[in-house]
């Protein structure tokens, strides 16, 4: 599956969490040799867990299902730039590479905020790039907040 293909998936998840009332943000963990561990979307809502991020579930649910919580090699897809304690926890979990569609100038922390991963104080920075529909990504979460005002 090629990056692209993989964002696609983490879309998707997003659009699932927007019709749960959810913010629509999705991702998918794929394992070092390309194998999918993880997908899902935002359940802040639902499970009454402000921890509950797209990405934190799969963080979660990949090193349940490595038995490890060392992801080294994997890959996690995101559909929108991850905040500081998304970041945090990837690099706590060793993930190799990161790869998100659209940026988030207001809670972003990778390519925004805080750049988490360029601070001295991160001890393991993945491997950072974009791929996907950036322009459907940003969409989504617009016409989600749109809605709501």
């Amino acid at each position: 599956m090629n990056d692209d293909e993989a964002i696609a998936l983490a879309i998707a998840e997003a659009k699932a969490a927007g019709a749960r009332g959810e913010v629509p943000v999705g991702a998918l963990l794929l394992g070092a040799d390309g194998a999918v561990l993880a997908q899902d979307g935002n359940r802040i809502v639902e499970r009454h867990d402000p921890t509950a991020h797209a990405e934190m579930l799969v963080l979660r649910a990949g090193a349940a299902a490595l038995g490890n919580e060392r992801l080294g090699g994997a890959t996690l897809y995101v559909s929108l730039e991850p905040c500081a304690m998304c970041a945090g926890a990837m690099s706590l979990a060793r993930v190799a590479r990161l790869v998100f569609a659209a940026e988030d100038p207001k809670g972003g922390a990778v390519l925004h905020g805080p750049r988490f991963f360029d601070q001295p104080t991160c001890h393991h920075r993945p491997q950072v790039s974009r791929a996907g529909d950036v322009a459907a990504a940003g969409d989504i979460l617009k016409n989600f907040f749109r809605a709501r005002r």
